[in-house]
Protein backbone atom coordinates (compact mmCIF):
# COMPACT_ATOMS: atom_id res chain seq x y z
CA UNK A 1 0.00 0.00 0.00
CA UNK A 2 1.18 3.19 -0.95
CA UNK A 3 2.44 5.39 1.51
CA UNK A 4 0.90 9.04 1.88
CA UNK A 5 0.82 12.30 4.19
CA UNK A 6 -2.72 11.40 5.92
CA UNK A 7 -3.57 14.63 6.92
CA UNK A 8 -2.60 16.86 4.13
CA UNK A 9 -3.68 14.25 1.12
CA UNK A 10 -4.95 15.24 -2.11
CA UNK A 11 -7.46 13.05 -4.59
CA UNK A 12 -5.58 12.54 -7.91
CA UNK A 13 -5.94 14.41 -10.72
CA UNK A 14 -7.45 11.42 -12.59
CA UNK A 15 -9.83 10.26 -10.14
CA UNK A 16 -13.52 9.99 -12.27
CA UNK A 17 -16.95 9.58 -10.86
CA UNK A 18 -19.24 7.86 -12.98
CA UNK A 19 -22.98 8.32 -11.50
CA UNK A 20 -24.41 5.26 -11.81
CA UNK A 21 -28.26 4.18 -11.90
CA UNK A 22 -29.24 0.34 -11.51
CA UNK A 23 -25.80 0.23 -12.30
CA UNK A 24 -26.14 2.01 -15.26
CA UNK A 25 -23.95 5.19 -16.57
CA UNK A 26 -26.41 8.02 -15.07
CA UNK A 27 -27.65 10.63 -17.81
CA UNK A 28 -30.03 13.20 -17.51
CA UNK A 29 -33.16 10.80 -18.64
CA UNK A 30 -31.99 8.38 -16.43
CA UNK A 31 -32.44 10.43 -13.32
CA UNK A 32 -36.14 12.20 -13.97
CA UNK A 33 -38.96 9.82 -13.45
CA UNK A 34 -40.77 9.11 -16.48
CA UNK A 35 -38.26 9.20 -18.72
CA UNK A 36 -36.39 7.01 -16.68
CA UNK A 37 -38.87 4.22 -16.68
CA UNK A 38 -38.90 4.04 -20.53
CA UNK A 39 -35.36 3.74 -20.46
CA UNK A 40 -35.02 1.14 -17.68
CA UNK A 41 -37.86 -1.27 -20.07
CA UNK A 42 -37.19 -0.58 -23.45
CA UNK A 43 -33.03 -0.04 -22.85
CA UNK A 44 -31.79 -1.65 -20.28
CA UNK A 45 -34.17 -4.46 -19.90
CA UNK A 46 -33.75 -5.42 -23.73
CA UNK A 47 -29.90 -5.15 -24.23
CA UNK A 48 -29.59 -7.21 -21.06
CA UNK A 49 -31.99 -9.89 -21.93
CA UNK A 50 -30.30 -9.83 -25.85
CA UNK A 51 -26.88 -10.60 -23.94
CA UNK A 52 -27.80 -13.17 -21.81
CA UNK A 53 -29.41 -15.01 -24.64
CA UNK A 54 -26.47 -14.67 -27.41
CA UNK A 55 -23.51 -12.68 -25.67
CA UNK A 56 -21.39 -13.73 -28.88
CA UNK A 57 -23.44 -11.38 -31.05
CA UNK A 58 -22.67 -9.06 -28.60
CA UNK A 59 -18.67 -9.63 -28.82
CA UNK A 60 -18.84 -10.07 -32.56
CA UNK A 61 -20.71 -6.42 -32.67
CA UNK A 62 -18.63 -4.46 -30.56
CA UNK A 63 -15.72 -4.98 -32.37
CA UNK A 64 -16.87 -3.88 -35.80
CA UNK A 65 -16.93 0.35 -36.23
CA UNK A 66 -19.80 0.41 -37.69
CA UNK A 67 -21.74 -0.73 -35.31
CA UNK A 68 -19.81 1.72 -32.77
CA UNK A 69 -22.55 2.97 -30.26
CA UNK A 70 -25.28 0.50 -30.82
CA UNK A 71 -27.22 -2.19 -28.39
CA UNK A 72 -24.34 -4.12 -27.41
CA UNK A 73 -23.08 -5.18 -24.28
CA UNK A 74 -19.08 -4.39 -24.02
CA UNK A 75 -17.53 -7.65 -21.89
CA UNK A 76 -16.16 -9.45 -24.38
CA UNK A 77 -19.00 -12.19 -24.76
CA UNK A 78 -18.07 -12.59 -21.03
CA UNK A 79 -19.77 -12.31 -17.39
CA UNK A 80 -23.15 -13.88 -18.87
CA UNK A 81 -24.57 -15.21 -15.39
CA UNK A 82 -23.18 -11.54 -13.53
CA UNK A 83 -25.74 -9.94 -16.64
CA UNK A 84 -28.29 -12.34 -15.66
CA UNK A 85 -28.31 -11.51 -12.55
CA UNK A 86 -28.39 -7.63 -12.50
CA UNK A 87 -31.20 -8.12 -14.93
CA UNK A 88 -32.98 -10.33 -12.59
CA UNK A 89 -32.51 -7.45 -9.56
CA UNK A 90 -33.26 -4.71 -11.84
CA UNK A 91 -36.80 -6.49 -12.20
CA UNK A 92 -37.20 -7.48 -8.98
CA UNK A 93 -36.47 -4.02 -7.51
CA UNK A 94 -37.98 -1.73 -10.12
CA UNK A 95 -41.24 -3.11 -10.48
CA UNK A 96 -43.23 -0.28 -9.66
CA UNK A 97 -41.58 1.69 -12.40
CA UNK A 98 -42.02 -1.36 -14.64
CA UNK A 99 -45.76 -0.63 -13.94
CA UNK A 100 -45.30 2.99 -14.75
CA UNK A 101 -44.58 2.36 -18.07
CA UNK A 102 -47.14 0.26 -18.86
CA UNK A 103 -49.46 2.98 -17.16
CA UNK A 104 -47.97 5.58 -19.49
CA UNK A 105 -49.07 3.20 -22.47
CA UNK A 106 -51.95 2.56 -21.43
CA UNK A 107 -53.14 6.22 -20.68
CA UNK A 108 -51.76 6.73 -24.69
CA UNK A 109 -53.90 4.36 -25.54
CA UNK A 110 -57.27 5.18 -23.43
CA UNK A 111 -56.50 8.68 -25.07
CA UNK A 112 -56.43 7.13 -28.81
CA UNK A 113 -59.26 5.20 -28.43
CA UNK A 114 -61.62 7.29 -26.27
CA UNK A 115 -60.95 11.23 -26.41
CA UNK A 116 -62.88 12.03 -29.76
CA UNK A 117 -62.99 15.73 -29.36
CA UNK A 118 -65.87 15.95 -26.67
CA UNK A 119 -64.52 17.03 -22.85
CA UNK A 120 -61.94 14.87 -21.40
CA UNK A 121 -63.42 15.47 -18.07
CA UNK A 122 -65.16 11.62 -17.88
CA UNK A 123 -61.34 10.26 -18.38
CA UNK A 124 -60.04 11.00 -15.48
CA UNK A 125 -61.48 8.20 -13.55
CA UNK A 126 -60.11 5.81 -15.91
CA UNK A 127 -56.60 6.68 -15.61
CA UNK A 128 -54.29 4.09 -14.73
CA UNK A 129 -54.12 4.33 -10.80
CA UNK A 130 -49.95 4.49 -10.93
CA UNK A 131 -50.13 7.94 -12.92
CA UNK A 132 -54.03 9.17 -10.60
CA UNK A 133 -52.92 12.58 -9.28
CA UNK A 134 -49.94 12.90 -11.53
CA UNK A 135 -51.18 13.79 -14.94
CA UNK A 136 -53.20 16.82 -16.75
CA UNK A 137 -55.27 15.64 -20.09
CA UNK A 138 -55.87 18.27 -22.77
CA UNK A 139 -55.99 18.40 -26.36
CA UNK A 140 -53.66 20.59 -28.74
CA UNK A 141 -55.19 22.84 -31.85
CA UNK A 142 -55.59 20.08 -33.99
CA UNK A 143 -57.93 18.50 -31.60
CA UNK A 144 -55.06 15.37 -31.17
CA UNK A 145 -55.31 14.27 -27.18
CA UNK A 146 -52.57 14.02 -24.62
CA UNK A 147 -51.30 14.44 -21.12
CA UNK A 148 -48.47 16.16 -19.10
CA UNK A 149 -47.43 15.46 -16.22
CA UNK A 150 -46.78 17.14 -12.87
CA UNK A 151 -43.32 16.69 -12.89
CA UNK A 152 -42.40 18.16 -9.01
CA UNK A 153 -45.06 15.78 -7.51
CA UNK A 154 -43.82 13.08 -10.01
CA UNK A 155 -40.13 12.82 -8.21
CA UNK A 156 -42.04 13.29 -4.77
CA UNK A 157 -43.51 9.59 -5.40
CA UNK A 158 -42.06 6.37 -5.25
CA UNK A 159 -40.51 6.26 -8.88
CA UNK A 160 -37.55 8.33 -8.08
CA UNK A 161 -35.96 6.29 -5.41
CA UNK A 162 -32.59 7.14 -4.47
CA UNK A 163 -31.34 4.39 -3.44
CA UNK A 164 -30.83 3.07 -7.14
CA UNK A 165 -28.28 5.55 -7.32
CA UNK A 166 -24.85 4.49 -6.77
CA UNK A 167 -21.48 5.84 -7.43
CA UNK A 168 -18.27 4.24 -9.03
CA UNK A 169 -14.45 6.04 -8.45
CA UNK A 170 -11.43 4.74 -10.81
CA UNK A 171 -8.60 6.17 -12.14
CA UNK A 172 -8.65 6.84 -15.90
CA UNK A 173 -5.63 6.25 -17.53
CA UNK A 174 -4.22 6.56 -21.34
CA UNK A 175 -7.15 7.78 -23.46
CA UNK A 176 -10.12 6.76 -21.66
CA UNK A 177 -11.49 3.66 -23.38
CA UNK A 178 -14.38 3.15 -21.40
CA UNK A 179 -17.12 1.44 -22.65
CA UNK A 180 -20.05 3.15 -24.47
CA UNK A 181 -22.28 4.15 -21.71
CA UNK A 182 -25.61 3.91 -23.00
CA UNK A 183 -24.91 0.16 -23.76
CA UNK A 184 -23.03 -1.51 -21.04
CA UNK A 185 -23.69 -1.58 -17.66
CA UNK A 186 -20.71 -1.13 -14.67
CA UNK A 187 -19.88 -4.52 -13.30
CA UNK A 188 -17.79 -4.59 -10.02
CA UNK A 189 -14.05 -4.93 -11.39
CA UNK A 190 -10.65 -4.67 -9.66
CA UNK A 191 -9.88 -1.22 -10.39
CA UNK A 192 -13.59 0.11 -9.56
CA UNK A 193 -14.64 1.25 -6.40
CA UNK A 194 -18.46 1.12 -5.94
CA UNK A 195 -20.70 3.04 -2.96
CA UNK A 196 -23.95 2.99 -2.08
CA UNK A 197 -25.06 6.89 -2.34
CA UNK A 198 -27.58 9.41 -3.69
CA UNK A 199 -25.64 11.55 -5.90
CA UNK A 200 -26.95 14.96 -3.87
CA UNK A 201 -24.60 13.53 -0.93
CA UNK A 202 -22.27 16.50 -0.02
CA UNK A 203 -19.22 13.86 0.52
CA UNK A 204 -18.82 13.93 -2.85
CA UNK A 205 -18.70 17.75 -2.40
CA UNK A 206 -15.92 17.08 0.22
CA UNK A 207 -13.87 14.22 -1.55
CA UNK A 208 -13.55 16.46 -4.69
CA UNK A 209 -12.35 19.51 -3.22
CA UNK A 210 -9.38 17.06 -2.23
CA UNK A 211 -8.28 17.50 -5.72
CA UNK A 212 -7.36 21.13 -5.09
CA UNK A 213 -6.88 21.46 -1.25
CA UNK A 214 -5.90 19.09 1.00
CA UNK A 215 -7.62 16.33 3.47
CA UNK A 216 -7.52 14.31 6.14
CA UNK A 217 -7.50 10.73 4.26
CA UNK A 218 -8.80 9.18 7.50
CA UNK A 219 -11.92 11.27 7.72
CA UNK A 220 -12.94 10.94 4.34
CA UNK A 221 -12.01 7.10 4.02
CA UNK A 222 -14.57 6.95 7.50
CA UNK A 223 -17.17 8.82 5.68
CA UNK A 224 -17.29 7.22 3.23
CA UNK A 225 -17.79 3.64 4.52
CA UNK A 226 -14.91 2.54 3.18
CA UNK A 227 -14.51 -1.23 4.19
CA UNK A 228 -10.93 -2.91 5.04
CA UNK A 229 -10.98 -4.68 1.68
CA UNK A 230 -11.58 -1.39 -0.36
CA UNK A 231 -8.77 0.20 1.61
CA UNK A 232 -6.19 -0.33 -0.68
CA UNK A 233 -7.88 0.42 -4.30
CA UNK A 234 -9.06 3.63 -2.23
CA UNK A 235 -5.59 4.99 -0.65
CA UNK A 236 -4.48 4.62 -4.44
CA UNK A 237 -6.70 7.54 -5.32
CA UNK A 238 -4.91 9.66 -2.94
CA UNK A 239 -1.14 11.47 -3.27
CA UNK A 240 1.02 13.86 -0.76
CA UNK A 241 1.77 16.41 -3.69
CA UNK A 242 -0.13 19.16 -4.44
CA UNK A 243 -1.04 19.86 -7.87
CA UNK A 244 0.28 22.72 -10.07
CA UNK A 245 -1.52 26.16 -8.67
CA UNK A 246 -4.19 27.27 -11.16
CA UNK A 247 -3.22 31.11 -12.50
CA UNK A 248 -6.16 32.95 -13.01
CA UNK A 249 -6.64 35.31 -15.48
CA UNK A 250 -5.19 38.68 -15.01
CA UNK A 251 -5.70 40.51 -17.87
CA UNK A 252 -8.17 43.21 -19.17
CA UNK A 253 -9.83 41.67 -22.00
CA UNK A 254 -11.25 38.12 -22.72
CA UNK A 255 -10.02 34.92 -22.35
CA UNK A 256 -11.86 31.84 -23.59
CA UNK A 257 -10.51 28.26 -23.25
CA UNK A 258 -11.37 25.29 -25.28
CA UNK A 259 -12.02 21.60 -22.98
CA UNK A 260 -12.75 19.55 -25.99
CA UNK A 261 -16.26 18.29 -27.31
CA UNK A 262 -18.80 21.75 -26.42
CA UNK A 263 -16.57 22.61 -23.39
CA UNK A 264 -15.78 26.14 -23.22
CA UNK A 265 -14.46 28.25 -20.50
CA UNK A 266 -15.14 32.17 -20.85
CA UNK A 267 -12.73 34.48 -18.30
CA UNK A 268 -12.27 37.87 -17.38
CA UNK A 269 -10.58 39.32 -14.48
CA UNK A 270 -13.86 39.26 -12.74
CA UNK A 271 -15.62 36.49 -13.35
CA UNK A 272 -15.95 33.02 -15.10
CA UNK A 273 -18.66 31.03 -17.61
CA UNK A 274 -18.45 27.13 -18.31
CA UNK A 275 -20.44 26.07 -21.43
CA UNK A 276 -21.59 22.23 -21.38
CA UNK A 277 -18.84 21.18 -18.96
CA UNK A 278 -16.98 18.17 -20.58
CA UNK A 279 -13.79 18.11 -18.40
CA UNK A 280 -10.94 15.22 -19.21
CA UNK A 281 -8.56 14.48 -16.79
CA UNK A 282 -4.59 14.57 -15.93
CA UNK A 283 -2.44 12.43 -14.21
CA UNK A 284 -0.55 10.32 -17.18
CA UNK A 285 0.85 10.32 -20.62
CA UNK A 286 -1.39 11.62 -23.98
CA UNK A 287 -0.66 12.12 -26.87
CA UNK A 288 -3.39 14.75 -27.33
CA UNK A 289 -3.19 17.93 -25.14
CA UNK A 290 -5.98 18.81 -23.20
CA UNK A 291 -6.85 21.07 -20.67
CA UNK A 292 -8.41 19.13 -16.98
CA UNK A 293 -9.66 20.20 -13.81
CA UNK A 294 -6.99 21.86 -12.75
CA UNK A 295 -7.15 24.20 -15.60
CA UNK A 296 -10.80 25.85 -14.34
CA UNK A 297 -10.97 28.60 -11.78
CA UNK A 298 -11.16 27.19 -8.15
CA UNK A 299 -14.89 29.44 -8.41
CA UNK A 300 -17.23 29.39 -11.42
CA UNK A 301 -19.43 31.86 -11.48
CA UNK A 302 -22.01 30.42 -14.58
CA UNK A 303 -22.01 27.00 -15.89
CA UNK A 304 -24.39 27.23 -19.34
CA UNK A 305 -25.82 23.96 -20.45
CA UNK A 306 -27.24 24.19 -24.01
CA UNK A 307 -29.72 21.15 -24.30
CA UNK A 308 -30.70 18.11 -22.86
CA UNK A 309 -28.36 15.38 -23.93
CA UNK A 310 -25.88 12.91 -22.40
CA UNK A 311 -22.88 14.70 -24.26
CA UNK A 312 -23.82 18.49 -22.84
CA UNK A 313 -25.10 17.21 -19.53
CA UNK A 314 -22.18 15.31 -18.44
CA UNK A 315 -23.41 14.89 -14.77
CA UNK A 316 -19.23 12.75 -14.06
CA UNK A 317 -17.94 15.77 -14.54
CA UNK A 318 -20.85 18.61 -13.18
CA UNK A 319 -20.34 16.63 -9.75
CA UNK A 320 -17.05 16.70 -9.38
CA UNK A 321 -17.39 20.76 -9.96
CA UNK A 322 -20.87 21.23 -7.85
CA UNK A 323 -19.28 22.58 -5.16
CA UNK A 324 -17.24 25.28 -7.31
CA UNK A 325 -20.14 26.11 -9.35
CA UNK A 326 -21.97 29.41 -7.57
CA UNK A 327 -24.88 29.19 -10.55
CA UNK A 328 -25.95 27.26 -13.27
CA UNK A 329 -28.06 28.26 -16.31
CA UNK A 330 -30.52 25.47 -17.73
CA UNK A 331 -33.27 26.17 -20.73
CA UNK A 332 -37.20 25.96 -19.62
CA UNK A 333 -38.88 22.80 -20.38
CA UNK A 334 -42.10 21.93 -21.96
CA UNK A 335 -43.49 21.87 -18.14
CA UNK A 336 -44.44 18.39 -18.31
CA UNK A 337 -44.18 16.95 -21.54
CA UNK A 338 -42.91 12.89 -21.45
CA UNK A 339 -39.91 13.53 -23.68
CA UNK A 340 -39.10 16.75 -22.21
CA UNK A 341 -38.28 16.43 -18.76
CA UNK A 342 -37.52 19.75 -16.75
CA UNK A 343 -33.40 20.16 -16.47
CA UNK A 344 -33.90 22.41 -13.55
CA UNK A 345 -35.89 19.69 -11.21
CA UNK A 346 -33.50 16.98 -11.81
CA UNK A 347 -30.67 19.17 -10.80
CA UNK A 348 -32.05 20.01 -7.77
CA UNK A 349 -32.93 16.43 -6.96
CA UNK A 350 -29.46 15.62 -7.11
CA UNK A 351 -28.10 18.43 -5.01
CA UNK A 352 -27.56 21.90 -7.43
CA UNK A 353 -28.99 24.71 -5.38
CA UNK A 354 -28.94 27.71 -7.32
CA UNK A 355 -30.24 26.56 -10.86
CA UNK A 356 -31.89 29.51 -12.98
CA UNK A 357 -33.99 28.39 -16.10
CA UNK A 358 -34.47 30.93 -19.29
CA UNK A 359 -36.13 30.99 -22.31
CA UNK A 360 -35.70 32.21 -25.60
CA UNK A 361 -34.67 36.05 -25.71
CA UNK A 362 -34.39 36.37 -22.02
CA UNK A 363 -31.31 37.29 -20.22
CA UNK A 364 -29.35 37.20 -16.92
CA UNK A 365 -28.11 40.59 -16.79
CA UNK A 366 -24.73 41.51 -14.43
CA UNK A 367 -22.67 44.12 -14.17
CA UNK A 368 -20.13 43.22 -16.46
CA UNK A 369 -21.59 40.50 -18.75
CA UNK A 370 -25.24 39.63 -19.99
CA UNK A 371 -25.82 36.32 -20.55
CA UNK A 372 -29.27 35.11 -23.67
CA UNK A 373 -30.58 32.38 -24.32
CA UNK A 374 -31.30 32.18 -28.23
CA UNK A 375 -33.35 30.02 -30.33
CA UNK A 376 -31.57 26.51 -30.23
CA UNK A 377 -33.42 24.76 -33.99
CA UNK A 378 -33.56 21.49 -34.76
CA UNK A 379 -31.34 18.32 -33.72
CA UNK A 380 -34.04 16.65 -31.47
CA UNK A 381 -35.42 14.89 -34.60
CA UNK A 382 -38.31 16.99 -34.96
CA UNK A 383 -39.92 15.83 -31.78
CA UNK A 384 -41.14 18.44 -29.44
CA UNK A 385 -38.51 19.43 -26.94
CA UNK A 386 -37.88 23.15 -25.75
CA UNK A 387 -35.40 22.43 -22.92
CA UNK A 388 -32.96 23.73 -25.55
CA UNK A 389 -30.97 27.21 -25.94
CA UNK A 390 -28.08 28.78 -28.07
CA UNK A 391 -26.17 31.33 -25.69
CA UNK A 392 -25.14 34.75 -26.34
CA UNK A 393 -23.10 36.61 -24.13
CA UNK A 394 -22.18 39.97 -23.65
CA UNK A 395 -19.23 40.99 -21.83
CA UNK A 396 -17.33 44.35 -21.24
CA UNK A 397 -16.39 46.39 -23.88
CA UNK A 398 -19.33 45.43 -26.09
CA UNK A 399 -17.31 41.99 -26.75
CA UNK A 400 -19.87 39.20 -27.75
CA UNK A 401 -19.64 35.81 -27.98
CA UNK A 402 -22.36 33.44 -29.36
CA UNK A 403 -22.60 29.49 -28.80
CA UNK A 404 -24.62 27.46 -31.26
CA UNK A 405 -23.49 24.25 -29.97
CA UNK A 406 -25.36 21.74 -32.03
CA UNK A 407 -28.36 23.86 -33.47
CA UNK A 408 -29.40 23.25 -36.95
CA UNK A 409 -29.77 25.76 -38.97
CA UNK A 410 -33.21 25.00 -40.77
CA UNK A 411 -34.60 27.85 -40.56
CA UNK A 412 -32.06 31.53 -41.48
CA UNK A 413 -34.86 33.63 -40.49
CA UNK A 414 -34.61 32.96 -37.43
CA UNK A 415 -31.25 33.61 -36.56
CA UNK A 416 -32.14 36.87 -38.87
CA UNK A 417 -34.53 38.01 -36.63
CA UNK A 418 -31.97 37.72 -33.71
CA UNK A 419 -29.68 39.19 -35.02
CA UNK A 420 -32.42 42.10 -35.52
CA UNK A 421 -31.93 42.64 -31.70
CA UNK A 422 -28.44 41.31 -30.58
CA UNK A 423 -26.05 42.65 -33.68
CA UNK A 424 -23.15 41.01 -35.10
CA UNK A 425 -20.56 38.87 -32.89
CA UNK A 426 -16.68 38.80 -32.26
CA UNK A 427 -16.91 34.97 -31.77
CA UNK A 428 -18.96 32.19 -33.30
CA UNK A 429 -18.75 28.68 -31.27
CA UNK A 430 -20.53 26.67 -34.15
CA UNK A 431 -21.60 22.98 -33.85
CA UNK A 432 -21.23 20.62 -37.28
CA UNK A 433 -21.86 17.00 -36.40
CA UNK A 434 -24.43 16.84 -39.40
CA UNK A 435 -24.58 13.14 -39.94
CA UNK A 436 -26.17 13.03 -36.34
CA UNK A 437 -27.93 9.74 -35.10
CA UNK A 438 -31.48 8.76 -36.09
CA UNK A 439 -34.21 9.46 -33.69
CA UNK A 440 -34.55 6.07 -32.34
CA UNK A 441 -30.77 6.26 -30.76
CA UNK A 442 -31.56 8.61 -28.24
CA UNK A 443 -35.49 8.83 -27.98
CA UNK A 444 -36.32 5.12 -29.29
CA UNK A 445 -37.58 3.92 -25.93
CA UNK A 446 -40.17 6.89 -25.06
CA UNK A 447 -41.94 6.01 -28.58
CA UNK A 448 -45.30 4.64 -28.17
CA UNK A 449 -44.88 2.77 -31.65
CA UNK A 450 -41.81 2.06 -33.54
CA UNK A 451 -40.71 4.19 -36.08
CA UNK A 452 -40.58 3.36 -39.88
CA UNK A 453 -36.94 3.07 -40.96
CA UNK A 454 -37.13 5.47 -43.98
CA UNK A 455 -38.40 7.61 -41.12
CA UNK A 456 -36.34 6.87 -37.97
CA UNK A 457 -33.17 7.57 -40.57
CA UNK A 458 -35.07 10.48 -41.92
CA UNK A 459 -35.26 12.57 -38.26
CA UNK A 460 -32.07 12.85 -36.93
CA UNK A 461 -30.08 14.24 -34.16
CA UNK A 462 -27.63 16.19 -36.23
CA UNK A 463 -26.16 19.87 -35.94
CA UNK A 464 -25.13 21.98 -38.99
CA UNK A 465 -23.66 20.89 -42.59
CA UNK A 466 -21.53 23.77 -44.42
CA UNK A 467 -24.66 25.18 -45.90
CA UNK A 468 -26.50 26.06 -42.95
CA UNK A 469 -23.40 27.11 -40.85
CA UNK A 470 -22.13 29.34 -43.52
CA UNK A 471 -25.54 30.97 -43.49
CA UNK A 472 -25.33 31.42 -40.01
CA UNK A 473 -21.79 33.26 -39.90
CA UNK A 474 -22.63 35.85 -42.85
CA UNK A 475 -26.13 36.33 -40.50
CA UNK A 476 -23.76 37.07 -37.89
CA UNK A 477 -20.66 38.13 -39.48
CA UNK A 478 -18.07 37.00 -36.81
CA UNK A 479 -14.53 37.95 -36.63
CA UNK A 480 -13.33 34.77 -35.04
CA UNK A 481 -14.98 31.02 -35.95
CA UNK A 482 -14.38 28.07 -34.03
CA UNK A 483 -16.16 24.52 -35.06
CA UNK A 484 -16.62 22.75 -31.67
CA UNK A 485 -18.99 20.07 -30.01
CA UNK A 486 -18.10 16.89 -32.90
CA UNK A 487 -17.14 14.62 -30.28
CA UNK A 488 -13.71 14.42 -31.83
CA UNK A 489 -11.44 13.60 -28.83
CA UNK A 490 -10.36 10.54 -28.25
CA UNK A 491 -11.41 10.36 -24.35
CA UNK A 492 -15.02 11.08 -25.58
CA UNK A 493 -15.70 7.85 -27.13
CA UNK A 494 -17.53 5.97 -24.37
CA UNK A 495 -20.16 8.90 -24.30
CA UNK A 496 -20.30 10.30 -27.89
CA UNK A 497 -19.87 6.51 -29.81
CA UNK A 498 -18.66 9.02 -32.76
CA UNK A 499 -15.17 7.97 -34.45
CA UNK A 500 -14.12 9.77 -37.86
CA UNK A 501 -12.14 9.43 -40.91
CA UNK A 502 -11.16 11.98 -43.55
CA UNK A 503 -13.90 10.58 -45.53
CA UNK A 504 -16.64 11.55 -42.67
CA UNK A 505 -19.33 14.23 -43.51
CA UNK A 506 -18.58 16.40 -40.77
CA UNK A 507 -15.15 16.66 -41.67
CA UNK A 508 -15.45 17.30 -45.03
CA UNK A 509 -18.54 19.89 -44.34
CA UNK A 510 -16.38 21.54 -41.57
CA UNK A 511 -13.14 21.95 -43.61
CA UNK A 512 -15.36 23.20 -46.07
CA UNK A 513 -16.51 25.87 -43.70
CA UNK A 514 -13.09 26.93 -41.71
CA UNK A 515 -11.55 27.37 -45.62
CA UNK A 516 -14.62 29.60 -46.85
CA UNK A 517 -14.00 31.78 -43.96
CA UNK A 518 -10.42 32.10 -44.01
CA UNK A 519 -11.12 32.65 -47.61
CA UNK A 520 -13.42 35.84 -46.38
CA UNK A 521 -10.89 37.24 -43.96
CA UNK A 522 -12.28 35.25 -40.66
CA UNK A 523 -9.87 33.36 -38.52
CA UNK A 524 -11.63 30.07 -38.01
CA UNK A 525 -10.25 26.79 -36.74
CA UNK A 526 -12.09 23.01 -35.86
CA UNK A 527 -11.12 22.94 -31.96
CA UNK A 528 -9.26 19.43 -30.85
CA UNK A 529 -8.09 18.93 -27.65
CA UNK A 530 -6.93 22.25 -26.14
CA UNK A 531 -7.30 26.02 -27.29
CA UNK A 532 -6.44 29.22 -25.57
CA UNK A 533 -7.79 32.66 -27.20
CA UNK A 534 -6.91 35.63 -25.67
CA UNK A 535 -8.69 39.01 -26.57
Amino acid sequence: MSTINETQSYLKLNVAIEALIDRWYAWSHLVSPATAALNIKDRHLKIMESYVKNPKIHQAAVKKPEMLGGPFIDYDGGRVEEIKELLEHTKEKRTKVLKLTEAIHELNGLLQSEADGHSLDSLYPKVPEELKGLVELYYDLNNQPNFRFFESLLYNTEYYDESTQTISLQLVDSDDSRSFVLSTPRLDDDHLLHLDMPFKNNLIDELFKMKRTPGDYNKIKEALGIKPEQEELFKSFFTSEPPVKYEGYQGKGIRTRYFGHACVLVETDEMSILVDPVISYDGYETDVNRYTVNDLPEVIDYVLITHNHQDHVLLETLLQLRHCIKNIIVPSSGKGDLQDPSLKLMFKAIGFDNVIELDEMESVKLDKCEITGIPFLGEHSDIDVRSKLSYHVGLHNDFKVLFVADSCNVEPKVYERVHEILGDTDVIFLGMECDGAPLSWLYGPLMYEKLERSKDQSRRLAGCNYDQGISLINIFNPKNVFVYAMGLEPWLQFISSIKYTDESKPIIESNKLVDKCIEIGMDAERLFGEKTIEY
